[in-house]
C-alpha cells in the first residue's frame, strides 16, 4: 500500500475542491499522455531537494528510502510530479514533501483526502 502525493507549478488553489480539478486536468494533459514532456527546472529542482534527505529508491541499498518508485525524477512531467511513498513512512516524507513544496512556492495537494498541503 502506498500514499500518494501530487505537487506542481502554478497558483495555489482557493481549496481542495478546486486543487483537485486542477489536479486532474494536470493528470489527464500529463501522465496520462503517451509521451509527457520533461520534467520543469522547478520540478527537477523540487525532486532534488527530496533525494538530499532521502535517498532514490534505485540507490537504496538500507531499506531507508520512504519512495515507493524510482528513480523518482520518472514520476515528472512538465510542471508536475505525481509520486507515492511507502505507507509505513507516509506521514514523516509526506509532512517534509509538503513543507518542501511550500518552500520553494509549489502546490501540493493529497489525491487521497482532496485536500491541499500543508
Amino acid at each position: 500500500m502506498s500514499y500518494d502525493l501530487a505537487v506542481w507549478e502554478g497558483e495555489r488553489p482557493a481549496d481542495g475542491k478546486i486543487a483537485g480539478r486542477t489536479f486532474n486536468d494536470l493528470y489527464e494533459r500529463l501522465i496520462d499522455a503517451e509521451v509527457g514532456p520533461p520534467p520543469t527546472e522547478r520540478i527537477a529542482a523540487y525532486v532534488a531537494a527530496l533525494l538530499e534527505r532521502w535517498c532514490d529508491l534505485t540507490e537504496d541499498e538500507d531499506d531507508t528510502s520512504p519512495w515507493s518508485t524510482g528513480p523518482l525524477i520518472g514520476e515528472a512531467r512538465g510542471p508536475l510530479i505525481y509520486f507515492p511513498m511507502r505507507w509505513s513512512m507516509a506521514e514523516e516524507a509526506s509532512a517534509f514533501a509538503a513543507d518542501v513544496a511550500q518552500s520553494m512556492g509549489l502546490v501540493c495537494f493529497d489525491p487521497q483526502l482532496n485536500k491541499l498541503r500543508p
